[in-house]
């Protein structure tokens, strides 16, 4: 299953393009007939597993060649109703991000992290296992949302999701806010990048994972650690990414 087209980078900018609540209500949440569904098809196509670089330190639902999922073109998911699955896959960017998470969990300890544009619930679930007071993972695509709650019992941590639109949202409730992968389209990243500066402005800190996207940013930037992260063709055009974590900084400090 090829997810590395345009189109399907397209349809993840479009998911990107809708996450907003507010921490305190978390109202629009998967209804339960909802979420059994999706459960059952995420257990019916994905397999808990490690992951390259953090290994079976956080076990994820992935897909993997030998199930439907993995097979299933547009016109299969069209079918299903369901948008491209990225939150089956473990993106190398997201794996960077949380690693350095592990690595260095003073970065989270005590703190309210958001979990920006979630997918898999990776980064969110290595903030919770490194000490963070609470996670707010965010994506608007219902089955990541599925995936993330069903990931975050797979590591024995709880946290709170949503899948409405965050862009644009100004708010002191989050001390740090993660985001991997999230460059993939010129407008987009401008309008997600133009969001964090502000954040990082009032005072939050903002952490970018990235594997040098095309449109990930050139400045206002500071690079923290790069690792090589095994990854396959058939996601990113390549068998292995060296993929940055970043710290966003105020638009003075460029």
């Amino acid at each position: 299953m090829d997810f590395s087209g345009r189109h399907c980078r397209n349809q993840l900018v479009s998911r990107l393009r809708l996450a907003e609540m507010s921490l305190h209500s978390c109202q629009n949440r998967v209804s339960d007939p909802d979420f059994i569904r999706m459960k059952e098809f995420i257990l019916a196509n994905t397999r808990p597993g490690g992951t390259p670089l953090l290994g079976n330190n956080i076990p994820l639902h992935l897909a993997a060649e030998d199930l439907p999922l993995w097979q299933a073109g547009e016109r299969e998911l069209d079918k299903l109703d369901i948008t491209p699955p990225f939150w089956a896959f473990a993106w190398a960017g997201g794996q960077a991000l949380a690693q350095y998470i592990l690595d260095n969990p003073v970065l989270v300890q005590g703190k309210r992290v958001l979990d920006f544009a979630c997918g898999s619930g990776l980064q969110g679930i290595a903030a919770m296992k490194a000490g963070a007071t609470e996670v707010l993972a965010a994506d608007i695509d219902p089955y990541a949302i599925a995936a993330t709650k069903m990931n975050a019992a797979l590591n024995n941590v709880s946290l709170m999701t949503t899948s409405e639109n965050l862009v644009g949202r100004s708010s002191p409730d989050w001390d740090l806010v993660l985001a991997g992968d999230v460059c993939y389209d010129a407008p987009m990243a401008d309008e997600i990048m133009t969001w964090l500066h502000k954040l990082v402005t009032s005072g939050t800190q903002v952490l970018l994972g990235d594997p040098g996207r095309t449109y990930f940013p050139k400045e206002g930037l500071q690079r923290l650690i790069s690792y090589s992260v095994r990854t396959t063709s058939a996601l990113e055009d390549t068998d292995v990414r060296n993929a940055g974590v970043w710290e966003l900084l105020p638009v003075t400090q460029k």
